[in-house]
């Protein structure tokens, strides 16, 4: 069922996510076969409603990768608690050119990269938690109780709150990546069948990171697509 795209979302809670990319159109290709997303100018829609967007990477030196945007009703004010919490800006927060969020680009203390979306004419995510939308995002961090004293006390609400329903959990690095590996966002988007979301990825041109895995949110891939972008399959127990 779709949610409703006037609503808003509660300071804390996964509310967006985009992926920077070389090649936008491949990128279209890529995911709508395998999440049969259809696509409106950067917009990925399932069933008409926006679920992601695809961004072409307009520097080469950044990353190719999946970020996930936290919501906030004012993001200036959720920046200036980032810095206070032993987080750092990456991008300050700035209206988008389309006129429909305000957003920033922050790390927590470890540096993992995470965005604040202060919503105006696009609230977010038109559907989440359903086959081949959003369903989870994982931080993975090198010290986890660093990572709890930083976003318990910043999203709160959206964590430990009477109707908390989190979407955002964290794990050590060295559980699933080399521990070498810096401290990161896995987004996850739900599939019904993970062994064959990952053939389905390799299929496409991408890779496996991580086999399916188990756990207590249920069974996870993470593969990059044909372009190297990280993100995670998640097959729900129900």
């Amino acid at each position: 069922m779709a949610e409703n795209r006037a609503s808003r979302y509660a300071e804390g809670v996964p509310c967006w996510v985009d992926v920077q990319l070389p090649d936008v159109e491949a990128g279209k290709r890529f995911y709508g076969d395998l999440f049969g997303w259809s696509f409106e100018d950067s917009y990925a829609l399932k069933e008409g409603e926006r679920v992601a967007a695809l961004l072409p990477k307009t520097d080469g030196r950044m990353p190719t990768v999946w970020t996930v945007y936290f919501a906030t009703p004012d993001a200036e004010a959720l920046a200036r608690r980032v810095l206070e919490a032993g987080g750092n800006i990456v991008a300050a927060p700035l209206q988008t050119r389309s006129g429909e969020a305000v957003t920033a680009l922050v790390t927590d203390p470890e540096g993992a990269v995470f965005g604040l979306w202060q919503p105006l004419a696009h609230p977010g995510f038109g559907r989440r938690h359903e086959i081949g939308t959003f369903a989870w995002a994982q931080l993975y961090a090198r010290d986890t109780e660093t990572a709890n004293d930083f976003y318990g006390p910043l999203f709160h609400a959206a964590l430990f709150g009477p109707d908390a329903k989190p979407d955002f959990g964290r794990a050590p690095v060295a559980d699933v990546f080399f521990p070498e590996m810096p401290p990161h966002f896995v987004v996850h988007f739900r599939v019904a069948d993970c062994a064959r979301a990952v053939e389905r990825v390799t299929g496409l041109g991408g890779r496996v990171q991580a086999p399916p895995f188990e756990t207590s949110y249920g069974t996870v891939a993470v593969v990059t697509d044909n372009q190297g972008a990280s993100f995670a399959l998640l097959q729900r127990p129900d």
